[in-house]
C-alpha cells in the first residue's frame, strides 16, 4: 500500500507537499548521500582507527574546498535523546536525517512517560497489572542491564520495578543481559551489583524481588536479524528462504530456556555469583557472550522460571534485539524453535517493536510519531530513489529514515536493495559488503533512473563493536574504497554528493580515564572501547554539480543530524518545509 498521504491526529489536515524550487541548485542533478555508520571525527591519537587507517578519500575531503566540510552533533539532545551523555545511535540518527526534526526518541519517551506518571496510568500497564493479584503473580522483566542507553537503561528498569511496587506488585524476578557493547567491557559486575542491591530495598519493603536468569546479549536472547527478514518481506528484494537464513534462532532459544523454563548449563545463587564465577573459570568470556546461567535457591530449584498466570515485560525500548522473542511469547503458533512450555502470560513490551506487525499488541510505552518526513516530501515531488545497504543497516536507510514506517512510500519512484550481510564475526571478514554497496549505487548514478541514491556503508559501527583494531583499520579502508567508486560516478555524470555518518565508533577503541588517557591491562595493551562514542560526525559536500558559490555557513555551530535534511534537499534543487531544522548551506 502507498503511504504517502497517511496521517495521524498529529498531521495537519491538510499539507502542501509541493515544495518550492531552490534559487541557486536546480533540479535534476543526480545526487549521492553516503552514511558512514559509526565514523566520528575525534582525538588523532594511536586508537583512533579513523585516524591511523589508510583512507586517501575522506581525508581528501576534510582537506578539499574551504567551506564544503565540517562537523555535526550525532548524539544527545540533537538526536532527541534525554541528555548529551547519551550516545548517538543508528537508529536515531536515521530517524532525525530522515524526518528534517529533532524528535523525541524511545529513551526521551519512556524518561517522560515514567517521570510523568502516564506510564502507570496507560492500558499497557493495566493490562500487566492483571496478572498481580492472582497466584502466582510474579510481574518479570527481561532486558539489558546497563546504562549505554542504546537499547535500554538501568534507571528506567529500577524506577518501573519500584512503580510496579508502589501499584501493588508483591513478586518481581529479572532476567537480565549482560552488554559490553554499548558501554564498557567488564562493566557487568557493577550493573548488577547495584541491581541486586535495589532489590534488596524492595524487598526490605515486602516485595519478593529477585534476579532470576541472565546471559550476554550476543549470545542469549537478543538476536537481532529477524528485523532484517521483516523488511525484506515487505521490500520483496530476494527470497523469503534466503531471508531465514539470516535469523540465528538459536541465541533466542538460550533465552527461552532460561528465563522461561528456568533451564540452564550453569546454576548459582545469584547474578553476581553466576558472572563472577563464569568469568573467573573461562577468562576469555566477555559481558557481550555470557553463556545463559539460571539463578537456583538451596535446594537447586530455578527461582524464576515463567508460569501460566504471570505477567512479563521486555524493558528494552529499542526495537531491533527483541522484536524476534517477543514473538515467541505472542504467537501461539510459533514455530522457529520448540518452546517445550508455552506459559499464558500478559505479556507487554516497553514499547511496540513493530507497527505492522502489532509487535507486541500489549506495550507501555507509544512509540514516537514522526509524519511529514523528507521521503513522503520526495515522492510526492516526482523524486527518484535508490536506497542501499546490506543487512545490517539496510532498514536504516528504508525503514528508519521513513519515521519508522515499513514499505516503499511509492513502488514506482523508489527502489530499496539489500545486500545480504555475513553471518560470521565482522572482524573477521570487516570489508562486509561496501565493495559490493558501491557498486551497487554506482550502477545506480550511471543508470540515469535515479534523483537520489542513498546507501549506508556499515563497516565503521559493525566491525567496531568487536574491539578488534586491527580488523577495524581494514574496515575504514574498505569504506574508503567504496567511497572512492561512487564519488567517481557522481564526477561522471556532474553529479552532487554528501558524505557524512550517523555515529561514532571507529573514532575511538579505546576505554579512557577521566584524563582521556588509554586504559591497559596487566600486559600494556589498550582496553578496547566497543561502544559509540559521543563524537560529532564529519559532514562533507561537493561533486561538478554543486555551483561555486555554495558553501556551508557558520553560524550553526551547534547543527546536528537533523540539519542534515534541509540540505540534502537543498542539494537535490528544492527549498525544505519552513519547519524542518535549518539548512547547513549558505549561498551568494
Amino acid at each position: 500500500m502507498n503511504c504517502c498521504g497517511s496521517s495521524s491526529a498529529t498531521e495537519p489536515v491538510k499539507v502542501d507537499w509541493k515544495l518550492k524550487p531552490h534559487p541557486v541548485i536546480k533540479r535534476g542533478t543526480p545526487f549521492l548521500l553516503c552514511v558512514l555508520d559509526g565514523w566520528g571525527e575525534n582525538r588523532e591519537d594511536d586508537y583512533n582507527a579513523i585516524f591511523k587507517a589508510s583512507i586517501p578519500t575522506i581525508k581528501g575531503l576534510k582537506n578539499g574546498a574551504p567551506g564544503r566540510w565540517r562537523t555535526i552533533k550525532a548524539h544527545g539532545m540533537a538526536v532527541g535523546l534525554p541528555s548529551d551523555q547519551d550516545m548517538g545511535n543508528s537508529e536515531v540518527g536515521h530517524n532525525a536525517m530522515g524526518a528534517g526534526k529533532v524528535i523525541e526518541q524511545g529513551a526521551g519517551l519512556v524518561d517522560t512517560a515514567l517521570r510523568s506518571g502516564k506510564l502507570y496510568k496507560d492500558k499497557g500497564f493495566a493490562y500487566i497489572k492483571q496478572a498481580w493479584f492472582n497466584a502466582p503473580g510474579t510481574q518479570h522483566f527481561i532486558g539489558l542491564i546497563s546504562d549505554g542507553g542504546v537499547h535500554s537503561r538501568y534507571d528506567q528498569l529500577s524506577a518501573l520495578m519500584k512503580g510496579c511496587f508502589e501499584h501493588g506488585c508483591k513478586k518481581i524476578r529479572v532476567h537480565g543481559l549482560t552488554d559490553g557493547r554499548d558501554c564498557a567491557e567488564g562493566s557487568s559486575i557493577k550493573f548488577f551489583t547495584e541491581m541486586e542491591k535495589d532489590l534488596e530495598a524492595l524487598r526490605k519493603k515486602g516485595c519478593d524481588a529477585r534476579v532470576a536468569s541472565g546471559g550476554g546479549r550476543m549470545y542469549v536472547t537478543m538476536d537481532r536479524y529477524e528485523a532484517a527478514v521483516h523488511y525484506v518481506r515487505h521490500y520483496q528484494v530476494r527470497s523469503s528462504i534466503a531471508a531465514c537464513r539470516i535469523a540465528d534462532w538459536k541465541i533466542v532459544e538460550r533465552g527461552w530456556h532460561a528465563h522461561v523454563l528456568g533451564e540452564a548449563p550453569h546454576q548459582f545463587q545469584s547474578a553476581v555469583e553466576a558472572i563472577t564465577t563464569i568469568k573467573k573459570n573461562d577468562p576469555e568470556t566477555n559481558d557481550q557472550y555470557m553463556p545463559p546461567f539460571v539463578v537456583v535457591d538451596k535446594s537447586g530449584a530455578p527461582v524464576g522460571p515463567i508460569v501460566d498466570g504471570d505477567a512479563v515485560v521486555i524493558f528494552n525500548f529499542r526495537a531491533d534485539r527483541v522484536a524476534q522473542l517477543s514473538k515467541a511469547f505472542e504467537y501461539e503458533d510459533f514455530k522457529k524453535f520448540d518452546r517445550k512450555r508455552y506459559p499464558k502470560v500478559k505479556f507487554a513490551g516497553m514499547m511496540q517493536y513493530d507497527g505492522d506487525l502489532k509487535l507486541p499488541k500489549n506495550y507501555l510505552v507509544s512509540p514516537p510519531l514522526i509524519e511529514r518526513t523528507s521521503g513522503v516530501y520526495l515522492v510526492k515531488n516526482g523524486i527518484r530513489t535508490f536506497a542501499c545497504s546490506e543487512t545490517q543497516k539496510f532498514g536504516h536507510v528504508t525503514f528508519f529514515w521513513n519515521g519508522n514506517r515499513s514499505g516503499k512510500l511509492d513502488e514506482q519512484l523508489e527502489t530499496y536493495r539489500e545486500i545480504v550481510s555475513d553471518t560470521c564475526p565482522f572482524n573477521e571478514k570487516p570489508k562486509m559488503k561496501a565493495d559490493q554497496i558501491s557498486k551497487a549505487a554506482k550502477e545506480a548514478i550511471l543508470s540515469g533512473k535515479y534523483d537520489f541514491i542513498r546507501v549506508n556503508l556499515a563497516n565503521g559501527d559493525m566491525v567496531g563493536h568487536t574491539g578488534d583494531f586491527g580488523s577495524v583499520l581494514i574496515a575504514c579502508e574498505a569504506v574508503d574504497k567504496g567511497v572512492k567508486v561512487m564519488l567517481d560516478a557522481i564526477k561522471q555524470v556532474g553529479g552532487i554528493y554528501m558524505v557524512t555518518a550517523d555515529h561514532g565508533n571507529a573514532d575511538d577503541m579505546a576505554q579512557r580515564n577521566k584524563e582521556g588517557e588509554a586504559i591497559k591491562d596487566e600486559e600494556g595493551n589498550a582496553i578496547p572501547l566497543t561502544s559509540h562514542t559521543l563524537a560529532p560526525v564529519p559532514c562533507a559536500i561537493g561533486g561538478p554539480g554543486l555551483p561555486a558559490n555554495i558553501k556551508f555557513r557558520t553560524d550553526l555551530p551547534n547543527a546536528g543530524l537533523a540539519n542534515i535534511t534541509a540540505t540534502f534537499m537543498n542539494l537535490l534543487g528544492f527549498e525544505a518545509p519552513a519547519d524542518y531544522e535549518p539548512t547547513l548551506l549558505k549561498w551568494t
